[in-house]
């Protein structure tokens, strides 16, 4: 067969394939939607607070007013013991406490240091980062309030105690997450993964389909199948990362700092040794079903091994060598570089190196193994 009959087979087998239509298609275009969607509210707001005033002056009832005023907290109910409190948090009637502990004016005035106390689930991360963050703001807003009025008491100008009130003054910029949302944290991240993910199921699931059957696959080499493969295969992908990248991004307003060119370029050697490592396990298989088994079952270490989540100084290296075997681990770190970042080339050298690296590692395996079952399956019975 010519290659252009070659080709026509080809993309004949992948889209009469609805398993791998379903995946390559419906999986991107499903999880760009579904995936941010229980973030799209970026951080949580409105957590549920009980307060223990053991106080009761009129500085304690205003920090309780100052606190439900911050948009991170909702006062929902008030408890006279701490215990009362605390069973309302066990039984989730509330996500966090707050205590004012007594002779809490008597220090203010005194200008003696005073203890808050917090309590909050922090296996819940952002609910206890967002519980904390209202409530220090509060107790720091009354606390140069309380200041100010001790200053102007003592002489000083109303204008020069609002400056002078805290030694030190601060200006919070954040850095590559300006919204200092989830989405823009982990979704650019995810679905580099998912492209990943799901180019192996579409390369392994179409090998395991036809290992078992006779068609034009079984009358080429396997060098000339792994080519005719990638040549349908990647540009599909190709448009895929686009719409990631582009339309995607720009939806649910994640940064797009890169050239087009420099995301291009990168996504060569990434999409290569996906769809190698596809092929390679789709001949490893005995049913083809296993392979998004397989895919599905490493989904979890090889995000959490890629270095966003996690830092890899806190990684155990075996990990981390480990994680450099497959293409999401570099090519997360140079997306994030390039496009959320505005890192240059030069900087990502070493992950797009990597990647390369990578490809034609797992173009020799798969061509060794893709071989192995050509033989195996033409031998006599």
């Amino acid at each position: 067969m010519s290659w252009f009959n070659l080709l026509k087979a080809e993309i004949k087998a992948l889209f009469t394939n609805p398993v791998v239509v379903l995946t390559v298609f419906g999986g991107v275009f499903f999880y760009s939607f579904l995936y941010p969607l229980p973030y799209s509210q970026q951080t949580p707001r409105e957590q549920t607070l009980t307060v223990v005033n053991l106080d009761k002056s009129q500085a304690s009832y205003q920090l309780e007013r100052m606190v439900d005023a911050t948009p991170q907290v909702k006062v929902v109910q008030r408890n006279a013991t701490i215990e009362e409190a605390k069973q309302a948090f066990l039984d989730k009637h509330v996500s966090g406490i707050l205590v004012i502990p007594e002779h809490f004016y008597k220090d203010l005035m005194l200008g003696k240091s005073t203890t808050l106390a917090y309590a909050g689930d922090a296996s819940y991360f952002l609910v206890y980062g967002t519980l904390v963050e209202g409530l220090a703001q509060a107790g720091g807003t009354l606390a140069a309030k309380t200041k100010v009025a001790r200053l102007v008491v003592d002489g000083e100008p109303l204008t020069l105690a609002a400056k002078h009130y805290s030694p030190t003054g601060q200006n919070l910029k954040p850095t590559f997450n300006a919204r200092m949302g989830y989405v823009d944290y982990v979704v650019p991240a995810v679905f580099v993964l998912i492209l990943q993910q799901t180019m192996l199921i579409a390369s392994g699931m179409m090998v395991g389909t036809q290992k078992h059957g006779i068609g034009y696959w079984s009358h080429i080499s396997s060098f000339k199948l792994i080519a005719l493969r990638s040549v349908v295969l990647i540009p599909i992908y190709y448009l895929l990362s686009m719409y990631y990248f582009g339309a995607s991004f720009s939806l649910h307003g994640v940064n797009t700092l890169a050239h087009a060119s420099e995301l291009l370029t990168l996504l060569l050697p990434f999409l290569l040794s996906s769809c190698f490592i596809g092929i390679w396990l789709g001949s490893i298989t005995p049913r083809r079903e296993l392979v998004t088994l397989v895919v599905l079952l490493s989904s979890m270490p090889l995000i959490f091994s890629a270095g966003f989540i996690w830092p890899v100084e806190a990684i155990p290296q075996p990990i981390v060598w480990a994680s450099k075997l497959f293409p999401s681990t570099p090519a997360i770190q140079g997306f994030l570089a390039l496009n959320q970042m505005s890192a240059e080339w030069r900087q990502i050298a070493s992950q797009w190196t990597l990647l390369w690296g990578q490809a034609v590692a797992w173009f020799l395996l798969a061509w060794w193994q893709l071989n192995k079952a050509q033989r195996h399956a033409s031998a006599p019975k």
